[in-house]
């Protein structure tokens, strides 16, 4: 009789992960992901121009393809070509791209697809639990998070007689043949707001999306101190949020309102107790208004003391970084010429192929 032959089925979904410098958190994210079940997938771990351990960790899974993002393209962003890159060597009928800096938690990866297929979506984004654990991060994440919500309600994003489109980058699982049909990241390579720019891709062209706080599926800490998170905000917010600079100063005599009432009351100019109750209910409203944002009590409340003036600090940086050109993340400056929020260009041909290798 002759040998019998190994028969290897083709992965359902490819995990793509685009890392850049990311020894800190790749081993948590990876463990996490090649331990999941119920469904054949690869992982994929681009690895951009790292120069720490980000490559070791990866090639120490052995179910792990790591491969290079190659060099920068003129006008690409680094992550728009890695995760390209690593487009091109998928084999998966789905792909989910995925962020280093996310945990995956058991089963999650089977019951996405599970999700995506139920509900028959072209793409399905997570928004994250976000882990909070210094100062700023407690303070900021709460606003940030709660004017998303407000900015891009996700019971519309859904809706498929709805314009309104976003996806969250940390988590974007794409049926590989909506992919190719509008470009890839490779249709909006300058865009610094890819997973917006690819949400809105795929809904306007007639597919469906899905989006959802799912805490029951991953988990992500974005950013480990001040800088990184003031840097990445900066990146950010003047592309998320159409008009910053007032949202910006609304948020700031939102929060000074209470205060200055407060402080009056405290040296005694105002001596009407009326004022006790409007401070407390202006408070409480405060709280109302950040508690949409699915973080704890303490969060929330620590949001509405001192993390209203850092949102506002940061909405006004971000814009004016955005004016100037001059946006810089992982050692690279980028410009927004080619945004999402100004509506990118539209997919080719070629841009098809160059995103799924086809």
């Amino acid at each position: 009789m002759g040998a019998t032959k190994t028969v290897h089925s083709l992965p359902v979904v490819s995990v793509i992960i685009p890392a850049r410098n990311e020894e800190v958190c790749l081993g948590d994210c990876l463990q996490s992901i090649v331990a999941q079940a119920g469904v054949e997938f690869e992982v994929i771990v681009v690895d951009d121009h790292s120069i720490d351990r980000t490559r070791e960790i990866a090639q120490s899974f052995p179910k792990v393809k790591v491969i290079d993002a190659g060099p920068l393209p003129n006008g690409w962003t680094g992550k728009n070509n890695a995760v390209t890159t690593g487009a091109r060597q998928a084999h998966g009928e789905w792909l989910l791209f995925t962020d280093a800096d996310t945990i995956h938690l058991p089963g999650s990866l089977a019951r996405a697809l599970a999700e995506a297929r139920e509900n028959q979506v072209d793409l399905l984004s997570y928004s994250p639990e976000q882990v909070a654990v210094t100062f700023w991060e407690m303070a900021v994440l709460p606003i940030v998070f709660a004017e998303l919500a407000r900015q891009y309600p996700l019971a519309k994003v859904s809706d498929p007689n709805s314009p309104d489109a976003a996806a969250n980058g940390q988590y974007i699982l794409v049926e590989r043949e909506a992919y190719g049909a509008v470009g890839g990241h490779a249709a909006f390579a300058e865009d610094i707001l890819e997973d917006v720019a690819l949400a809105r891709a795929v809904k306007s062209s007639g597919r469906k999306i899905r989006f959802r706080y799912a805490a029951d599926a991953v988990r992500t800490r974005m950013y480990r101190n001040y800088q990184q998170l003031r840097d990445g905000w900066t990146k950010n917010l003047a592309l998320l949020f159409p008009n910053p600079g007032w949202l910006a100063l609304r948020t700031l005599a939102f929060w000074a309102v209470p205060w200055a009432v407060a402080s009056t009351r405290a040296a005694g100019i105002l001596s009407d107790l009326g004022w006790d109750t409007i401070v407390v209910l202006t408070f409480l409203l405060l709280a109302i208004r950040i508690n949409r944002a699915n973080f704890p009590l303490k969060m929330t409340l620590l949001a509405a003391v001192f993390g209203m003036p850092m949102f506002a600090y940061l909405l006004l940086r971000s814009r004016i970084a955005h004016n100037q050109g001059n946006i810089s993340w992982k050692g690279r400056t980028y410009s927004d010429k080619n945004s999402a929020a100004a509506g990118g260009r539209r997919p080719t041909a070629d841009d098809a192929k160059l995103a799924t290798g086809h």
